[in-house]
């Protein structure tokens, strides 16, 4: 028999052998259910932001552990093949280099994007381009039976961004292709091959393109799975990323075929996206997606996580010069800069960073104490005031609220508006500044719909002009206020140029129903 000494001594490895054990299958554990790919997603469509504000952003990125930036560059990258798509923001390819390279040091790998199939108005909207729409008059997406133009289009512009990404992933685009099989060429191919044969073989082609340049593919998934039967033809190294903001996870065809045909899958939820606008940012929905959809992705063991932040809906409407051509395209649908989202950033690195599905209501308060240095009173009031009365006006209702009328939304989005303006942060007054002037804009657009719905009431009658003319002039006056504040608070973030079409865009609808009454004959 062993002494006591002895047994002890052995009692006390075999229990340090136990615990490293167990510590390693923890470890072994959690690193299975982390995410390699911590990524953000960066629209230039509209809202280009200034190299030292991309910089900046960088630093927020980094400091929240992001490590992949998807950068959608659309006409800001300086083609030289085709030098008539880059626009009046374009960066120079120096200054793409130097924020590659800036990246670089803050341990985040850019990947760029560029679109292949739809949403690709700032090129098609060219008549050099003409013949590859697959709408004359709708000219977001290419057509894919136009392969050899295609393939001579995509294969100089995706070359030309991949020489000054060292990343070994090239994002292809690939979403929201509405227009697929539109014209009578393609109609032609489906009724001989179907859909899923139009959609794999022109994405085959694009893919060819980015693997022959020794890089990954990267495709969102949208119309992939709502076209999944000829999938197999992608090389097999092709990423698929699920976009879901709040939705149910099959909405665009069942995601799970993706990984059941060995595709390396990642999850992506939305910091600003349908329905925002200047005058809503819908916070609730996007907690609400940060809390559901990233464990969802972990559940479903999704290699990366992208958050995407979208400054415009992707649609545009057209001006045209005459039945054929295309003079402009306006987007339809403007956000808040990003300048303003950085509790949602917080949130979205804390979610990350935990197994349990977010809080969003304690990560909120818990976020306005450590952040602004409000009390907990304040931060619940914060909270309550930052997620209140969500909801869209759309013809003179609040869409799917019927009980609730305009002036009565109005009323509590005027309560909320009178909550930020009684906080006063100890700190961190910019930040919250940009969040207080998202409600002050949001007050003033429902004084206007609230003033659009009595003039479009049977009951208005000539007579009520000089009151409606009197709100509508106070409104404008304001926004003069409102846009003010806004270029104090983005001067160092957009060019003015943009500054001013955001603040012009914004009064747009109420200067002209003022200029309209205004301007009739007594």
């Amino acid at each position: 028999m062993m002494n006591k000494n002895k047994q002890g001594l052995l009692l006390l490895v075999t229990f340090l052998v136990v615990s490293v054990n167990i510590g390693f299958s923890q470890t072994q554990q959690k690193k299975e259910k982390d995410f390699e790919i911590v990524g953000f997603h960066l629209d230039l469509r509209i809202q280009v932001m200034k190299p030292k504000a991309l910089r900046e952003l960088v630093d927020e990125l980094a400091y929240f552990g992001v490590n992949t930036l998807i950068m959608e560059w659309e006409g800001t990258f300086p083609f030289q093949t085709n030098p008539v798509i880059a626009n009046k923001y374009a960066y120079t390819k120096e200054e793409i280099k130097d924020f590659i390279a800036y990246c670089g040091q803050k341990n985040i790998e850019v990947i760029p994007l560029q679109q292949s199939l739809g949403h690709l108005e700032y090129v098609l909207r060219n008549y050099r381009y003409a013949e590859q729409r697959e709408d004359q008059k709708d000219v977001s997406q290419v057509c894919p039976m136009e392969f050899a133009l295609n393939k001579k289009l995509f294969t100089e512009l995706i070359t030309e961004m991949a020489e000054i990404h060292p990343s070994k992933y090239f994002h292809i685009g690939g979403d929201e292709a509405y227009l697929l099989g539109h014209c009578d060429k393609c109609k032609e191919k489906i009724a001989k091959s179907g859909k899923a044969a139009l959609l794999a073989d022109h994405l085959k082609m694009i893919t060819d393109i980015v693997v022959s340049l020794g890089k990954i593919p990267v495709i969102w998934s949208d119309i992939a799975t709502s076209y999944p039967g000829e999938l197999n033809k992608l090389p097999k190294e092709t990423i698929f990323i699920v976009w879901n903001y709040g939705w149910d996870v099959d909405r665009f065809g069942i995601v799970n075929e993706l990984t059941k045909k060995g595709f390396e899958v990642w999850g992506s939820p939305a910091l600003r996206s349908n329905p925002d606008n200047y005058f809503l940012t819908d916070w609730k929905n996007h907690f609400d997606n940060i809390k559901d959809f990233i464990p969802f992705c972990r559940e479903s063991n999704y290699n990366g996580v992208v958050m995407t932040s979208w400054s415009t809906s992707g649609i545009y409407s057209p001006v045209f010069e005459d039945h054929h051509t295309i003079t402009d395209l306006v987007p339809v649908r403007r956000v808040y800069p990003l300048s303003g989202f950085r509790i949602l950033l917080a949130a979205y690195s804390q979610s990350m960073q935990q197994t349990a599905p977010l809080n969003a209501k304690r990560f909120i308060v818990s976020y306005a104490e450590k952040r602004f240095g409000f009390n907990k009173r304040e931060s619940r009031e914060f909270y309550r005031a930052l997620l209140g009365s969500p909801y869209q006006v759309i013809n003179g209702e609040v869409e799917n609220h019927s009980e609730l009328t305009v002036p009565m939304l109005y009323d509590s989005v005027k309560g909320y508006q009178m909550v930020f303006n009684k906080l006063r942060p100890e700190r961190n007054q910019k930040e919250f500044e940009h969040i207080r002037l998202m409600k002050d804009i949001r007050e003033n657009y429902m004084h206007f719909k609230k003033v659009e719905g009595r003039v479009n009431s049977d009951s208005f009658t000539k007579a009520m002009f000089p009151q409606v003319i009197s709100e509508l002039a106070e409104i404008i006056k304001k926004y003069d206020s409102l846009g003010q504040r806004y270029t104090n608070l983005n001067s160092g973030y957009l060019y003015p140029e943009a500054i001013d079409e955001e603040n012009y865009t914004r009064t747009v609808p109420v200067k002209i129903l003022y200029e309209r009454l205004k301007g009739q004959k007594k």
